[in-house]
């Protein structure tokens, strides 16, 4: 568990408040990070703040803009910007209960871990993930945390309790726009019956250990080969041959599910490797010109 929660408050359900603390549920994993290097001599490339036709600039001449019209900026300086962040209150309220598959996938945005604030909440902490549990109800409800307001929902997850901010929605695409020219034919009968067997017998518990970055071993791997030849160079493109050739985008998908279908009754069925997948400020003086950072 880290060291310091991320928010400590408390869940209130209309009269009853259970003292909480909430901890990030998620770390950064494993990931390559480059910098720019300049190759004949080695070294970092640098970065200066410039204006064009003036040059480089003082950080303290420097404040933010917003863009109100092509060339005209609102500008705001830090102490602005800062008066106007939300106080960390320190109550979550539980004003919705809906039902678990309520919340479309692309609204949830990060995961935390709930825990009783001290053995005095951990009754009512109980009591609240097991209401939620029987019910089969997700809380929803509005926190302020680092400056910023979220959207929140709170569910049961095993021995206690996930909270996962919530995307608001004017940040989320509307899926008609996508799936709109999708026809409405029926699938072929024969195929959805193969589709749905090659469903069971891959159907399984999923656990994520499983899976991991291949591109990211694959990196580690180029970066240790690389120092063992002391900073030769290695080019190497091992999938340039197994392009498919222009054209062969027409898949007999009949064909492709008899062959999944064979291969599973073959060989065990291979692992996939995972995927990994990453707030607004509001409006002192209007500006033109210089475009503010």
């Amino acid at each position: 568990m880290p060291s310091r929660p991320a928010w400590r408050g408390q869940i209130r359900l209309a009269l009853v408040s259970i003292p909480v603390e909430i901890y990030p549920a998620t770390k950064s994993g494993a990931q390559i990070q480059f910098h720019q290097v300049h190759e004949p001599s080695g070294k970092r490339i640098k970065y200066e703040k410039v204006v064009p036709g003036i040059g480089p600039v003082d950080p303290d001449e420097i404040v933010k803009g917003f863009e109100v019209s092509k060339g005209h900026y609102v500008l705001l300086d830090p102490e602005e910007i800062e008066a106007v962040k939300l106080e960390s209150r320190k109550t979550l309220d539980l004003v919705q209960f809906v039902d678990e598959d309520n919340i479309e996938a692309m609204f949830f945005e990060k995961p935390y871990y709930v825990v009783p604030a001290d053995d005095l909440a951990e009754e009512a902490y109980v009591v609240l993930r097991d209401a939620l549990k029987d019910a089969k109800k997700i809380g929803v409800g509005q926190m302020a945390m680092r400056g910023q307001e979220y959207v929140v929902a709170i569910k049961p997850a095993g021995r206690g309790i996930l909270m996962e901010t919530l995307r608001y929605a004017d940040e989320v695409h509307k899926s008609s726009g996508f799936f709109r020219d999708i026809g409405d034919t029926k699938p072929d009968p024969d195929l959805l019956d193969m589709a749905s067997m090659l469903i069971e017998r891959k159907a399984g518990e999923f656990n994520p250990s499983e899976f991991h970055n291949r591109y990211v071993d694959a990196l580690k791997d180029l970066i240790a080969e690389k120092q063992k030849k002391k900073g030769e160079k290695v080019i190497q493109d091992p999938d340039a041959d197994k392009a498919p050739p222009k054209g062969s985008n027409v898949i007999d998908l009949m064909a492709a599910l008899k062959k999944s279908l064979g291969d599973e009754k073959k060989s065990a069925p291979k692992k996939a490797a995972a995927k990994k997948a990453p707030e607004k400020k509001p409006a002192k003086k209007v500006a033109a010109g210089g475009r503010g950072r």
